[in-house]
């Protein structure tokens, strides 16, 4: 299929991105917005995200830019969205869960979850779960959820919201661990449907959470570098992010994952082992009604 038929394909498509008015998430938003689908970006800040609509509808020549509002720490607000988001659109087609968070230490957040798990494997899966009839509305709908950091050769399941201990960006890495053990189940569950569930790890870039590391969230060895560390996260004009995006754009859009489930794609969007700690059925159900539980409260 070419370009064209692609972009014509695109254009008929609704897509939602959390985190979107900055990083990572904007650059795959301004892609996608280029293509002529229709794009929804969620933020916290009504001014950052109104610029974000602006910028992106300018740069891509594409007015179908809308703006979400949501704290995705709060199941409240993360429910608050939904109901916004379903009251204007009667399908969703694409759901990115591109946001992400690496708390500098154990904190929780309103309802009482652990920041890092809240954001980086909670939201997924409530924004998922409760989108589900929108997403099953669509003739062929993708979720597709970023990896990040380091991926930790064993899952800590009795440490899944630093309960015992917490070490900065390792119980950032943990917790996107759990995210994957999450999607693969949840991949599962969904396989036969209309609902294709993916992950994609979109390598290094320069985004506000990584300029916002501190030497402490680091391990000792690598505080001596910290400054070599800082120096490759500097602002680059979202070089690095337009670049990190490029797996995330081609999940939402290509042909040739129609389809395609429960996979996991490289920085050079081909598909990968999974780690072998989440391919523990017992890991996988654990991270599940852990999840399950919590998100009973938002229901």
């Amino acid at each position: 299929m070419g370009r064209n038929e692609v972009d014509h394909m695109m254009e008929q498509k609704i897509i939602l991105i959390t985190g979107a008015t900055g990083g990572i998430g904007k650059q795959t938003a301004l892609s996608l917005a280029k293509m002529g689908a229709t794009v929804v970006i969620t933020g916290r800040s009504l001014a950052i995200g109104e610029a974000a609509v602006a910028e992106i509808k300018h740069a891509s020549g594409n007015s179908k830019v809308d703006l979400l509002l949501g704290d995705l720490t709060s199941m409240k607000s993360i429910r608050a969205l939904v109901e916004q988001f379903s009251a204007r659109y009667q399908r969703l087609d694409v759901l990115i869960n591109n946001a992400g968070t690496a708390a500098p230490s154990r904190m929780l957040t309103e309802d009482g979850v652990e920041t890092n798990f809240a954001v980086n494997v909670l939201a997924p899966y409530l924004l998922t779960t409760l989108l589900m009839d929108r997403l099953n509305a669509s003739p062929s709908a993708r979720v597709i959820t970023l990896m990040g950091g380091e991926t930790p050769s064993v899952l800590r399941l009795d440490n899944l919201q630093g309960e015992r201990s917490f070490d900065g960006l390792n119980s950032y890495s943990q917790s996107k661990l759990a995210m994957m053990a999450l999607m693969v189940e949840y991949a599962a569950r969904v396989q036969g449907g209309k609902v294709t569930i993916n992950v994609c790890y979109p390598g290094q870039a320069s985004t506000n959470m990584t300029r916002s590391v501190t030497p402490e969230m680091l391990p000792a060895p690598m505080r001596l570098v910290f400054p070599l560390f800082k120096l490759l996260t500097r602002f680059d004009n979202g070089v690095s992010a337009e670049k990190a995006s490029r797996s995330s754009v081609y999940l939402a859009a290509s042909p040739e994952v129609e389809g395609v489930n429960g996979k996991y794609f490289d920085t050079k969007s081909r598909p990968t082992e999974w780690p072998k700690t989440i391919l523990d059925p017992k890991a996988r159900q654990r991270v599940w009604e852990t999840a399950e539980a919590i998100a009973k409260q938002a229901y």
